[in-house]
């Protein structure tokens, strides 16, 4: 038996307690907003610890929690250090989007059924957490490296932008790998993705008595001519094409609008947030400013309007750094080998931390455990759910991996 077969002999033999670890990773909720995320990470430490891990806890300040829109953050890392050589991060991200309505499974039990496991993070990513930390044990009960390190990296901000996550450890000079894989699905390894414009727009009228509405100026009216104006633009995007396979085209979403005061008024504020989703070709300041004017020129075709636009998050998208190779190269391999099936490298239409790294100069890739697709999994709707088959593959994967990399 080869080291590859004995790394998945180990997984094997230990995969109920992976699964009962998820299991009580997912029994935590983690909602973000509020973010309130620390008891979390505390309980993430437990069961490391536990593992005979020692992990360090980075409290980041209030203040900078607070500015960043959530309310407690601490950050993990678990630094395994078996020699000189290269450094490999595994990051995953704890911090999930609310459950919302229409599940059939408790969002936080973690139940098992028909070989799935169901709870909100199940597939995105607290699987990740436990993907990274059996790899890690596998690698160490049977190949037992004498070269390189590796380090887990367990983050809570990742749907607020990273900025008091991985941004901050960087920043910090906490962390700096030579190379960095983050939590992703099983079926590709991701190389690109897109990035993402998140802005708040609000629009001011004048509040007047329905009686009396020319009195007033209708900010719902003065809005819903900006939001046309942003359709339409929407429309054009498709016409604009990414020459990363995975990508399509750039497009717009608008999450939310709030406003008006009483049925019997005519609004005199209201406001939306736009999410604009930027395909890797695309300069972030030169969209950024091309809404900007948009909104502002549409705005200004109504008497009596005006208009504040503030940036809520720029996540600059994901370009592959030629130092990714050897990761690409070692998951494709092992992919194959243990789904059965070619693992393609592609870019991805989401955006992510590893965009952070990058930037940093640090390579990454994007890969873990999950299904073909996002829809598949349920992430952020009702029944999350991830196929135990596709955490124990994936797991291996991982695990050889490592193997290769520190070899």
């Amino acid at each position: 038996m080869n080291a590859y077969e004995q790394l998945d002999t180990w997984i094997d033999a230990h995969f109920d307690e992976q699964v009962t670890f998820l299991q009580e990773l997912i029994r935590v909720p983690t909602d973000t907003p509020p973010g309130n995320n620390a008891p979390h990470a505390e309980r993430t430490a437990e069961l490391l610890q536990g593992f005979g891990f020692e992990v360090e806890k980075y409290v980041v300040p209030e203040a900078e929690v607070r500015a960043a829109g959530l309310q407690t953050i601490t950050n993990l890392v678990v630094r395994r250090k078996y020699g000189a050589g290269t450094t490999v991060l595994l990051n995953a991200h704890g911090d999930v989007v609310p459950p919302g309505e229409g599940w059939t499974h408790d969002p936080y039990g973690g139940e098992i059924e028909d070989g799935k496991i169901y709870g909100r993070a199940a597939a995105v990513s607290k699987c990740d957490f436990s993907t990274y930390a059996f790899a890690v044990r596998a690698l160490e009960a049977v190949v037992k490296p004498v070269h390189g390190s590796v380090e887990l990296l367990f983050t809570y901000d990742e749907e607020f932008g990273g900025e008091v996550g991985p941004a901050w450890l960087l920043a910090h000079k906490i962390i700096h790998p030579d190379l960095m894989v983050a939590a992703g699905f099983s079926y590709q390894v991701i190389t690109a993705h897109n990035g993402c414009l998140q802005m708040e727009v609000t629009v001011h009228g004048k509040m007047a008595h329905a009686a009396i509405p020319a009195s007033g100026v209708d900010a719902l009216q003065a809005a819903n001519t900006i939001l046309t104006a942003l359709y339409a633009q929407n429309t054009l995007y498709q016409q604009i094409t990414s020459q990363v396979e995975g990508i399509t085209h750039p497009y717009l979403n608008i999450g939310t609008i709030e406003g008006g005061t009483n049925t019997n008024v005519v609004p005199g504020r209201v406001t939306f947030k736009l999410d604009r989703r930027m395909i890797p070709e695309e300069n972030p300041t030169e969209v950024e400013a091309g809404l900007r004017a948009l909104i502002t020129e549409t705005a200004a075709r109504t008497p009596g309007v005006a208009v504040d636009i503030k940036r809520i998050l720029l996540a600059r998208a994901l370009q592959p750094l030629p130092g990714n190779k050897p990761l690409v190269e070692a998951i494709q391999k092992h992919g194959a080998q243990v789904f059965g099936e070619p693992i393609p490298a592609l870019g991805t239409p989401l955006y992510t931390d590893v965009r952070l790294f990058c930037e940093a100069g640090i390579p990454g890739v994007i890969y873990g455990a999950g299904p073909r697709t996002v829809r598949e999994s349920n992430a952020k709707r009702s029944d999350e759910h991830l196929d135990l088959e596709d955490l124990r593959r994936a797991t291996k994967v991982i695990a050889r991996t490592l193997s290769d990399l520190l070899a």
